[in-house]
């Protein structure tokens, strides 16, 4: 109820001037903190130089997005450029066998990049769970395919396997540990797959396809079988009405994006800053709700930048792949928090939907999301940070159950149903806030660090209770209403387009 319940137009409005109002004051702290630190002795490894002719320096502390822009870029551009240039000539020359092409191209570029052991590393869990999926047992696929996964990701397995590759460079880790993960997942898709079929299984050709598919291969995201099977099996190579159109413009809104967390780093050391927990605490509350909250937006940049930039080299190829993650300012429930779209399809598809089913009932959804962060820790990499966020957004998503269950019981569903749309609305936007904050504590254990998250909880909690807590509850409140209007248009949309599909 309250769904698809409107609110006045005025009180909207005060919503969003509510919001920006707080944005822009939070935002000016961080920037005055930004700018008196800037020549802190303990932010020297955080902060280097930049804009001399603005006076500023820029955040250099986020490793991934230094490397990607850094030493990395040149490899970016050189490999996807081939790839999309080999690409478009296999698809005009041989569309039936472009998948094959694909993978030589994908194979040959591994190879040059990682040298000829750690293919055969790659090559040999390929086969070790081709070799699973022929017995067709899906438990079989499981234990096999997690053990392989905790090969990389539990010492001193890991250690051992990265041993093999010799050599050195900037980058042979994050490729080493990011192609054999991602390799593990897309093999247990297929034997997963293989295992449903109902006569035979795919050849260990079509594992290799999907496997060396070079956009997907280090980075992911992770594509499941089925889906890109039957899409790089298509012979007629059709593109929709504006696709072009709409692939020139996701790729300029990337460029644009880059651009922009550029700046960004420039005037806002939102990755730096809390490093210094000393620093932190001389921050006014709204500050420091402000820097988490940034923390957790930087973070779904950084991932819509990367998914999207390989997206669109997919949707080149006449794939459609997982989509970017759903922005976190967009988010108050806990189902629907990922950072990466790919893994997230994967685990539902074949641990989290498959054990909850209609995630209705409390038992199997505890059982489903205990499976299902448990398997998300040991890709994550077990350790003592990963284990503390897997426990409490496990709780996070079945507490919203609990919840909704408690609130689905008599007294409460009959006043529920008293209530206009627009009240119900307000007060699932009230506890929908509350829920928006404990998705932000939650997350930025695995951002920044424990102290930093127990840090922020203390001052919003305790410590600023109760003129900042209630104050920051509201502000959330406000942006959750804006949030529920969003959906509702949406919502509204999606009617109407069904309403003339059938008219159709």
């Amino acid at each position: 109820m309250g769904v698809k319940a409107m609110l006045p137009s005025y009180e909207l409005g005060f919503y969003a001037l509510v919001v920006t109002c707080a944005v822009l004051y939070s935002g000016s702290g961080i920037f005055e903190a930004s700018r008196d630190s800037m020549n802190r002795k303990a932010f020297r490894d955080g902060i280097k130089p930049g804009w001399h002719y603005f006076g500023r320096k820029m955040d250099v502390a986020d490793f991934e997005w230094v490397m990607w822009f850094t030493s990395f870029r040149n490899i970016i551009i050189f490999a996807l450029s081939g790839h999309v240039l080999f690409g478009k000539i296999c698809s005009m020359a041989v569309p039936q066998h472009r998948a094959v092409m694909y993978m030589i191209y994908g194979l040959l570029a591994v190879l040059a990049s990682m040298g000829l052991l750690y293919l055969m590393i790659i090559l040999s869990h390929c086969l070790l769970l081709y070799s699973v999926a022929l017995a067709k047992q899906k438990w079989l696929c499981y234990v096999a395919g997690l053990c392989c996964l905790a090969s990389f990701k539990v010492e001193p397995f890991g250690s051992w396997q990265s041993g093999f590759v010799t050599g050195a460079f900037d980058l042979q880790d994050v490729l080493f540990f990011g192609g054999c993960t991602f390799t593990i997942m897309r093999c247990m898709s297929f034997a997963l797959e293989s295992s449903e079929k109902d006569e035979g299984i795919y050849s260990i050709l079509d594992l290799l396809k999907y496997n060396f598919y070079l956009p997907f291969f280090f980075f992911g995201p992770v594509m499941t079988f089925d889906q890109f099977h039957a899409q790089v099996s298509t012979r007629e190579l059709r593109r929709k009405d504006d696709e072009m159109r709409s692939i020139r413009v996701n790729a300029l809104l990337h460029v644009g994006a880059i651009v922009a967390v550029d700046i960004f780093f420039h005037f806002f050391y939102i990755l730096t800053l809390p490093s210094d927990l000393k620093f932190v605490t001389r921050l006014s509350d709204w500050s420091l709700a402000g820097l988490a909250y940034s923390n957790l937006v930087y973070d779904w940049v950084k991932a819509a930048v990367m998914f999207g930039v390989i997206n669109t080299i997919a949707r080149l190829d006449h794939l459609d792949p997982p989509q970017p993650p759903k922005c976190i300012t967009m988010l108050y429930i806990f189902a629907e928090t990922h950072f990466d779209r790919g893994i997230n399809d994967w685990l539902c598809k074949y641990v989290y939907d498959h054990l909850g089913e209609n995630h209705d009932n409390i038992l199997k959804e505890l059982v489903a999301s205990t499976t299902t962060f448990a398997i998300t820790t040991l890709w994550l990499g077990p350790c003592q940070l990963v284990y503390i966020w897997s426990l409490f957004n496990c709780f996070g998503l079945n507490f919203e159950l609990w919840v909704q269950k408690f609130f689905q019981l008599g007294p409460f569903a009959k006043l529920e149903a008293k209530l206009s749309g627009a009240m119900s609305r307000r007060i699932r936007a009230a506890f929908g806030a509350v829920n928006f904050w404990a998705i932000v504590l939650y997350n930025i254990l695995a951002l920044n660090s424990l102290e930093f998250a127990l840090l922020v909880t203390k001052r919003l909690l305790v410590m600023g209770f109760p003129v900042s807590t209630l104050s920051i509850w509201f502000i959330t409140y406000c942006g959750v209403q804006l949030i529920k209007e969003r959906e509702r248009i949406l919502a509204l949309e999606e009617e109407l387009k069904a309403d003339k599909a059938k008219l159709e």
